[in-house]
């Protein structure tokens, strides 16, 4: 009988025992004073002796024989009433807290007065260094090749002389220190090339200017004091302002380039490029001033590659070469260089079954600015939207927003918590030398969990100017490594925007040292760093005030550090992982049992940061190797 019954008869038999005990006092004397004055007919069933005689009622023409009188046993006290324990309903998992309320806008902090080099291409590699490097073309820089290296023989256009250049063109930014280790470029030019971290942790540099068009450049793997191997002449066309992404299996692919329609696979160090794919996409994506150069190139969770190349984009699939879809026309304006807009694809959620993947493109410029910029020094206002696709969806559209002000040559950063940063770049004109004005100084925190219209915070601002050839990228602190920004065909002290060397760290708001005691510090010695696709691996934490931490408060993201330039970054990409359980070893102390991601599709092989994040506050990252 279940409890619910059980109540219903406990109930019924008190009512009853209630109206028994009433109806007794009230008709106790009656009884035995008038028993013999009962027809024989009509016996008293609460008189002993009648309740063996059988009853028996007179006919009636209308009625039928009335129901027995139900029969009770005397009770001198009701029985107590039994206790029911409340029924077990079940509980809700517990919700989780939301994010710590900061409300900080950050700051700034200047790490460096001289990097040497200004950065134009930058890629943070697994040994905690930044790769920095510009163009041999300046044949200057702010720091000379160190001593007992030998400079660099060279033609000189104009003078049509033979000289010597003792200028690096290339360092190696350590983190910790901030300190630099000038590198010598001696083959191809790299201006304006593209980039990534292999599978290995080797920096791969790909394309460039004029010799350097088809050149290949490696450094690494994870070693001190490497230099660079370079070699020419490797690639099947030039690539001079491509885009370099990693494919599923830890191969490159190369999209695009200046009269480069086509895309190519890059080989394995010593070889050669087999040749080039013909993609006429870029060739009807070019206009009279190209705004189709660095292509927003992203992997998408499925394998394909999302292009976006002007205003249009599509999903190729690398194994085919086949067009698996194309995407409705983002109006508005155009995105890519030299309007010089931003693009990143949004967090990838593993706790999501259908491992959704969107795409966000904001700012750039109308098609003729550039044109408009270069022949009459108008510099027009850079467009102001910012616009979300989700290319995993049947029939996606274009989901559109405006950003606190205009930005053209920024920079779009995943943070660790998954917000997203603009940052650098000006309110007016396009990339090129001498062709955009009024910097913005300001950058914007995104968040893209919440509702259109509250998703834009601007922070503090920098008073440093970063424009056309700046770059940006986040470090396992947390913090934005920001360098660069070169306006000009040299090395420029004294002018409106000079020529900048100087790097700065800006901390976003999650870094806010009220919070400090909620931040998690990932105990590296005691978590797992080497993963295999879908298997279980464990990281350890503390957190100083842990105090009710539980597992719906924790994320684990992993992030690859992109190759930025102009704008771009490439292979950047952040996994939100699905954590198996939360161990609370002892107080303050956890571990968190975690499931690698499933497939090179969602994360290709090769190096990331892994981030505990507490209510959206991250710890200082990890390197975690996955193959």
């Amino acid at each position: 009988m279940t409890n619910h019954l059980k109540v219903l008869f406990i109930c019924t038999i008190l009512f009853l025992v209630v109206a028994e005990a009433k109806h007794k006092r009230k008709h106790k004397h009656k009884i035995h004073d008038n028993a013999d004055h009962f027809p024989k007919l009509f016996r008293n069933p609460l008189i002993p002796e009648d309740q063996d005689q059988e009853q028996s009622f007179p006919q009636n023409p209308f009625f039928s024989e009335p129901p027995p009188v139900p029969e009770f046993p005397p009770f001198s006290e009701p029985p107590p009433i039994p206790f029911f324990p409340p029924f077990p309903f079940p509980q809700p998992a517990q919700e989780p807290k939301g994010p710590f309320m900061v409300t900080s806008i950050g700051n700034w902090e200047l790490i460096s007065e001289n990097a040497g080099v200004s950065a134009m291409h930058i890629n943070l590699l697994p040994t905690n260094k930044i790769i920095v490097f510009d163009a041999k073309v300046y044949r200057t820089s702010r720091i000379k090749l160190p001593e007992g290296v030998p400079c660099v023989p060279f033609r000189d256009a104009g003078s049509n002389e033979d000289k010597f250049d003792c200028f690096a063109h290339a360092v190696e930014y350590d983190i910790e220190t901030n300190q630099v280790r000038p590198l010598q470029v001696t083959k191809g030019d790299p201006w304006c090339s593209s980039g990534g971290v292999a599978p290995d942790g080797s920096f791969v540099s790909t394309g460039g200017f004029d010799s350097g068009g088809k050149s290949i450049r490696y450094m690494g793997p994870n070693c001190d004091g490497c230099e660079w191997r370079e070699y020419d002449n490797i690639l099947g066309v030039d690539r001079w302002y491509s885009t370099q992404q990693i494919l599923p299996n830890g191969d490159f692919i190369l999209v695009g380039g200046r009269k480069a329609f086509s895309y190519e696979f890059v080989p394995r160090e010593g070889q050669r490029s087999e040749k080039p794919y013909f993609f006429p996409f870029l060739y009807e994506t070019s206009d009279i001033d190209e705004n189709n150069l660095y292509p927003f190139v992203h992997l998408s969770t499925d394998g394909n590659l999302f292009i976006f190349s002007n205003n249009r984009s599509l999903l190729l699939n690398p194994i085919s070469h086949k067009t698996v879809r194309t995407f409705p026309v983002l109006h508005g304006g155009t995105r890519n260089y030299p309007a010089s807009g931003m693009s990143a694809l949004l967090p990838i959620d593993l706790n999501d079954p259908t491992t959704k993947a969107e795409v966000m493109v904001c700012g750039g410029n109308v098609p003729d600015a550039f044109h408009i910029a270069e022949t009459t020094k108008v510099f027009l206002p850079a467009l102001q939207d910012c616009n979300r696709l989700v290319i995993t969806e049947d029939f996606p559209e274009w989901e559109n927003e405006l950003m606190p002000s205009g930005r053209t040559m920024g920079d779009l950063l995943v943070l660790p918590n998954g917000q997203l940063l603009l940052i650098n770049g000006a309110k007016e004109g396009t990339s090129a030398w001498w062709d955009a004005d009024m910097p913005n100084y300001t950058p914007v925190l995104y968040k893209p969990e919440e509702p259109k219209g509250l998703r834009f915070t601007e922070l503090m601002p920098s008073n440093i100017a970063r424009m056309y050839h700046s770059t940006s990228t986040v470090l396992p602190s947390g913090k934005i490594w920001v360098s660069g920004s070169n306006t000009h065909n040299t090395y420029k002290d004294v002018d409106k925007f000079p020529t900048e060397t100087r790097v700065e760290a800006f901390s976003p708001p999650y870094l806010d040292a009220n919070f400090d005691m909620y931040r998690p510090q990932i105990n590296e010695d005691g978590s797992e760093k080497e993963l295999t696709y879908g298997s279980l691996f464990e990281t350890s934490f503390s957190v100083e005030d842990g105090v009710g931490l539980s597992q719906n408060d924790i994320q684990v993201s992993m992030y690859s550090p992109p190759f930025t330039t102009h704008g771009f970054s490439m292979g950047q990409r952040l996994l939100f992982l699905r954590i198996d359980e939360l161990i609370t070893e002892t107080e303050g102390f956890y571990s968190v049992r975690l499931e690698a991601p499933l497939s090179n599709a969602v994360a290709p092989p090769g190096y990331y940061l892994l981030f505990v994040v507490h209510r959206g506050l991250p710890g200082k990252g990890i390197w975690v190797h996955i193959q």
